[in-house]
């Protein structure tokens, strides 16, 4: 059964800022997840909770919430922004 996913307002308007190419692959790999959810690395740190995948230059922060079957987007930038 896969999951619904939810993109916060916030990754929702940095996806928005993102074009071409990447856009469409950042795209295709939020909808993986909900296939696979678990598929990123889990986070250390004061980021434990919440997952990570890579998309080119890119990282997705997320959360995935197993109870309601939710993926909640958290983050996406550039890699070296992202844990700013």
């Amino acid at each position: 059964m896969p999951y619904s996913v939810t993109i916060k307002a916030s990754a929702a308007k940095a996806l928005a800022k993102v074009r071409g190419a990447d856009r469409d692959r950042l795209i295709d790999a939020i909808d993986q997840l909900a296939e696979s959810p678990h598929a990123g690395s889990a986070l250390k740190g004061e980021f434990a909770g919440l997952r990570r995948i890579r998309v080119g230059d890119y990282r997705i922060i997320y959360e995935v919430d197993d109870g309601a079957l939710l993926i909640l987007g958290v983050r996406m930038a550039r890699r070296r922004e992202v844990y700013r």
